[in-house]
């Protein structure tokens, strides 16, 4: 098996960087080839901008789309964005690693979306959902929040968790990704060796280590979150009438 850990976090030595060291060890000790995809430290440029595109359609005016799909049929895609798709191509499981921020993923990671998931490449209209790119891959994300468990209820303050990794969910969906539940570590205050009460912080992370690797021995063997399939929408994306959802509406 073959597995991307896609990193978003800028300290190395931060509790994300703990779990990402967990999930790395676990699978190599299985036998499996991991592959570490540390955004930052690579330098990561997450604006999608014209000067990334080398042989412009329309030198004049800048449409994302139809560069991207130029640029992937006939080259050359920037190096960065060809090599984050040769590791998809050849990974199993793609794990995203990241702190939720302002109740999304960091910006270096909503810019790895943008610009690696290309159009026309790795999407297009008749090549989404399962009939997409990834379909037969699997994905997951590993979460670290710094508000506790219970805000993140369904009527907790912070609201729903299953809400705000939805956009995320949709997009791994969206290029056929099969996507498995979230791990999300909740109340993770501080980020490093530098936290303020190190043995407190060193205590959380030894007790979400453990359940993060507990987790990870029977990864393979998880069913995906169901998503319903193609043929259950009709030309407009409205759920059929006939669709047993369709009264929850």
């Amino acid at each position: 098996m073959n597995v991307l850990i896609v990193f978003a976090h800028p300290e190395r030595k931060s509790f994300n960087g703990g779990l990402a060291d967990v999930a790395r060890e676990s699978f190599q000790a299985k036998g499996y080839k991991v592959e570490f995809d540390d955004l930052y430290q690579e330098g990561f440029d997450p604006v999608e901008r014209a000067e990334h595109y080398t042989e412009r359609v329309d030198k004049a005016y800048f449409a994302p789309l139809t560069e991207q799909r130029a640029h992937y049929e006939r080259g050359p895609l920037a190096p960065e964005i060809q090599r984050e798709i040769s590791r998809l191509e050849w990974a199993d499981l793609v794990i995203f690693q990241f702190p939720l921020w302002w109740h999304s993923q960091p910006a270096i990671l909503k810019g790895w979306f943008d610009r690696v998931l290309v159009y026309g490449g790795l999407y297009s209209g008749s090549r989404r959902y399962n009939r997409g790119h990834f379909r037969g891959k699997r994905a997951m994300l590993s979460v670290t929040t710094g508000s506790p468990e219970q805000a993140f209820m369904p009527f907790g303050r912070a609201g729903n968790m299953v809400e705000w990794l939805w956009p995320i969910h949709s997009s791994l969906y969206y290029v056929g990704f099969d996507v498995l539940p979230p791990q999300v570590s909740y109340g993770i205050q501080g980020g490093g060796i530098r936290y303020e009460d190190e043995s407190r912080f060193r205590a959380q992370l030894e007790q979400k280590k453990t359940l993060w690797a507990k987790r990870l021995q029977g990864l393979f063997n998880e069913p995906p979150i169901p998503f319903t399939g193609w043929e259950d929408w009709d030309e407009n994306g409205m759920l059929q009438q006939t669709h047993p959802m369709r009264w929850r509406l």
